[in-house]
């Protein structure tokens, strides 16, 4: 009898577990893309079909304490730079992968060039990190370490990706 009762205990222990990890991936796509359209009305208002923006920091402050009021901190002046960001870096949608959270694309648009941010995204997808451990990495320069023991020919392709 308590084999049985142990069973039923792990079976529905499992469909929990694999239900709470579909409502978090869930979740965690929902709040990339929401991020990410966010980040691409805010880039679009403040270039008006510029080149370059001509957009004041006073005006995002605004539209961060409109938007903070109605939602919450989440939508502060300090995480819609993170969005603008965020959109620049990854300008299509497709192309995020959801194997990684806010934090980690947080960590990722600030990274100055597409290689190093390819390498950390693939990096940390494959190795499984978390966004502390990525920060780590980039902390440590993994990025610099690793183009400094490629060849030559391999380092001058991707000084060419910048």
């Amino acid at each position: 009898m308590e084999m049985h009762t142990n069973y039923t205990y792990l079976s529905i222990r499992e469909i929990i577990l694999v239900a709470r990890q579909r409502v978090y991936r869930m979740a965690n796509s929902a709040l990339l893309e929401t991020y990410w359209h966010i980040g691409k009305i805010i880039v679009e208002d403040e270039q008006k079909g510029e080149v370059k923006a001509q957009y004041g920091k006073a005006t995002l402050k605004n539209l961060a304490n409109q938007l903070t009021l109605e939602f919450g901190k989440g939508f502060d002046d300090s995480n819609l730079p993170n969005m603008r960001s965020f959109y620049m870096a990854f300008p299509i949608r497709d192309t995020l992968r959801h194997e990684l959270s806010w934090s980690h694309y947080r960590l990722l648009s600030r990274l100055n060039t597409g290689p190093k941010r390819d390498y950390y995204l693939a990096e940390a997808i494959a190795a499984n990190w978390n966004s502390r451990e990525l920060q780590r990495q980039i902390s440590s320069l993994a990025f610099e370490r690793v183009v400094k023991h490629l060849p030559e020919k391999e380092t001058i392709s991707m000084h060419n990706l910048k």
